[in-house]
């Protein structure tokens, strides 16, 4: 049965969390809030969020004995038909506990991956959360169940199970032809997106992508500003797909804008390798637009979250505008008063009530003519090629042809600084 078909009567998910110090009680607390948002996303309903304080990590169970006998009997108590660790556990826990729960026991980035499978809508997402999938799978071969994969549960078919070491072999066999074959067609699409960015950066467009936590408004941002048909809904990872659209700044320049995939707490590094060539939209941008929901109590801890994946992408170093939305909501000042300190030159906005975005255009507007320079040039006719490029590129402030050289005053991307060096004057 669909989740669809059973949102009324959702499954019922005990979540548990787990910290060390003292001083970590809090996070984990609010990371078991965002893992109830991730298991309501999926359509699963939590009936209580435990946060245990650990002296140690038993490395059979994670937990010791007493704390997981008190969790069995809530789990009891409640009816829960699934135990979520907010944490990654090792297959070899991942076994003892559900012979302990003898209930499904699964962590974050199973839950996380099978979001993504729920609301993956092109093939290139289904293909990334695929290659995720298996990753995660390859070892946990001896427990592989689909508990949660309702589409294989509605045609009737039951668990797929190994049996006996040669079983898991064949299985192990199939998956990694499987990996093998994604990889594949993953490169194909990673080798399309290059040829598009080729293609947008021959036209000179300036473009930007949309970055921030899940949910934090990049839809409907660009909803508001391009009037882009996007799926705008208050779930995590409504947006798994990237859309680009096009849109003109007061002062007439074009620009593109892309929305891409949210960011999150804890992502799996199997999800960020599987989307990396959807993530890369953020990398090879001229500019970042960092939006951050400043009306969230949790607004400093996502942003910190969402520079952290930027930096394993190697887009740390990109231009940044930071824009705080949802600013008619905000009701916390010290949360926006922090943010504002850490992140200095921001701009305020609101998204849907379509509030402050005549400071994000001269924001935007500014970031691009940082992106350009200024320079007087005299190039030689044989050099006319690079002539062309730059009118088409830049932008032509002056132009006088004298004898074999042509005198150029232009406005041109950094980019094309190298290719002029030599004909500066």
């Amino acid at each position: 049965m669909s989740i669809q078909e059973n949102i009324k009567n959702p499954e019922k998910a005990l979540l548990v969390g787990f910290f060390l110090k003292s001083d970590e009680r809090i996070p984990c607390e609010e990371s078991l809030e965002e893992l109830e948002r991730l298991a309501d996303t999926y359509g699963l309903e939590a009936i209580d969020k435990v946060a245990c304080s650990l002296r140690k990590i038993i490395s059979a169970t994670i937990l010791g004995k007493g704390k997981l006998e008190e969790l069995r009997a809530l789990a009891e108590e409640y009816n829960a038909d699934v135990i979520i660790f907010d944490e990654e556990i090792s297959p070899h826990q991942q076994r003892n506990l559900e012979k302990l729960f003898k209930k499904p026991v699964l962590d974050r980035t199973e839950l996380i991956l099978e979001v993504f499978a729920q609301r993956a809508q092109t093939r290139e997402a289904r293909l990334q959360i695929e290659l995720a999938k298996i990753r995660y799978q390859m070892p946990r071969l001896k427990r592989l169940w689909t508990h949660l994969s309702r589409q294989v549960a509605a045609s009737g078919a039951g668990p797929s199970r190994g049996v006996g070491e040669k079983q898991i072999e064949l299985d192990r066999r199939m998956l990694g032809h499987r990996l093998a074959r994604l990889q594949k067609e993953i490169k194909e699409v990673r080798a399309q997106r290059a040829t598009q960015r080729s293609a947008r950066l021959r036209k000179g467009i300036p473009t930007f992508a949309i970055v921030g936590y899940t949910n934090a408004g990049k839809s409907t941002l660009l909803h508001a500003l391009t009037q882009a048909d996007v799926l705008i809904e208050d779930k995590l990872f409504a947006t798994l797909d990237t859309t680009t659209r096009k849109y003109t700044l007061p002062n007439k320049q074009q620009i593109l804008l892309v929305d891409t995939v949210g960011f999150i707490r804890k992502i799996p590094h199997t999800l960020i390798a599987a989307f990396r060539s959807t993530l890369e939209e953020a990398i090879h941008t001229d500019v970042l637009l960092h939006l951050i929901d400043a009306s969230s109590p949790h607004a400093v801890g996502q942003a910190e979250a969402t520079s952290q994946v930027l930096e394993e992408l190697g887009a740390e170093s990109q231009p940044v505008v930071t824009v705080l939305n949802k600013i008619d909501r905000c009701e916390n000042r010290m949360v926006l008063h922090k943010l504002r300190t850490i992140y200095p030159h921001t701009v305020q906005i609101s998204a849907l009530e379509r509030r402050g975005f005549s400071q994000l255009t001269d924001a935007m507007t500014k970031a691009i003519e940082s992106l350009r320079i200024k320079v007087e040039l005299c190039i030689p006719q044989s050099h006319y090629a690079l002539v062309s490029e730059l009118m088409r590129d830049g932008r032509v402030i002056s132009i006088e042809y004298e004898e074999n050289n042509v005198l150029m005053e232009v406005e041109i991307p950094t980019s094309l600084e190298p290719k002029v060096m030599q004909f500066i004057r």
